[in-house]
């Protein structure tokens, strides 16, 4: 479902539907998964009912997550051949992607907020129906353990037909796959995609995360390094919050965030080889994985 016009006609019918009033005026927001509506107390996420089925996840876990660790859901269903999902606004803007315009003590308060936050999540224990949903296979291209960055790694060189991976990249995966533990834990409930496009703030004030569909049981380093790794020149500050937050030593920090940024990179170029028209993401990924096995990002002030 790519027509707005259908799409916002959509979203107004079922927010009308489960509000049972007007929603009033409706406006478009930039998402990567779903195509979402956001009113003056409410937003509807839409996506194509034979589409990924992701937003089901969140669904099913909103009604077990802790209390005021994200937005409330109003209502969910199929309509008009699309699933929705209708959640309260909650107050606030996304911080965004590097935190453009946010200066270094706003970035410290906020990383902290978030890591504690984050804290109530992993600390929170589901009930089995929630525990099901966590436990559902998820193709989420993170870390899970040394054989599977080595995989990933030697599927996307057999992808790579026309060499546009350079050995000098290849060699470095290789050397932090070597280096990488042999497996990690899947421990505790964990969001999976906790960058600073899923927070809201108001100011230095974190309000709510949301997007809880790549949820699952993991470890709160897989959380973490999001926040960290998302955090553009804030970088080393908000993992010196990290460190200072949960004790542990900012080494240990820089070698598991490097290890599941390289995870990340190689699942996303692999499906950048193999997903026809993904020029863009390609050129994006190659460069991100430049960044971390040559210019060693995640040591530049170790």
């Amino acid at each position: 479902m790519t027509d707005l016009r259908h799409a916002h006609d959509i979203a107004r019918t079922i927010a009308a539907t489960v509000l049972d009033r007007d929603p009033g005026a409706l406006t478009s927001a930039d998402s990567l998964s779903h195509q979402v509506f956001l009113g003056a107390d409410v937003v509807v996420k839409v996506i194509g009912a034979d589409r990924h089925t992701r937003m089901e996840r969140e669904i099913a876990l909103a009604p077990f997550l802790p209390e005021g660790i994200t937005a409330p859901l109003l209502g969910s269903g199929v309509h008009d051949g699309v699933r929705y999902a209708c959640h309260v606004r909650a107050p606030g803007t996304a911080p965004g992607m590097g935190l453009p315009g946010v200066d270094a003590g706003t970035a410290r308060s906020l990383a902290g907020q978030a890591v504690r936050r984050l804290g109530l999540l992993h600390r929170w224990v589901p009930a089995e129906a929630a525990a099901e949903t966590l436990r559902e296979p998820l193709d989420h291209g993170g870390f899970v353990g040394r054989a599977g960055l080595f995989a990933v790694t030697e599927s996307l060189t057999e992808a790579d037909r026309d060499s546009v991976v350079s050995p000098v990249l290849l060699d470095g995966l290789a050397r932090i796959a070597e280096g990488a533990p042999l497996h990690v834990d899947t421990v505790v409930p964990v969001h999976a995609d906790s960058h600073w496009g899923n927070w809201l703030a108001e100011g230095d004030q974190v309000t709510t995360l949301l997007d809880f569909e790549w949820a699952r049981f993991g470890v709160p380093m897989d959380d973490w390094f999001f926040v960290i790794g998302t955090s553009g020149p804030h970088r080393e500050t908000v993992l010196d919050v990290v460190a200072g937050e949960t004790g542990i030593p900012a080494e240990l920090i820089r070698y598991e965030c490097e290890v599941r940024h390289a995870a990340h990179l190689a699942s996303d170029i692999f499906q950048a080889l193999t997903g026809g028209d993904q020029a863009g993401l390609l050129r994006a990924r190659l460069k991100g994985l430049a960044d971390i096995v040559v210019e060693r990002l995640w040591w530049h002030s170790a």
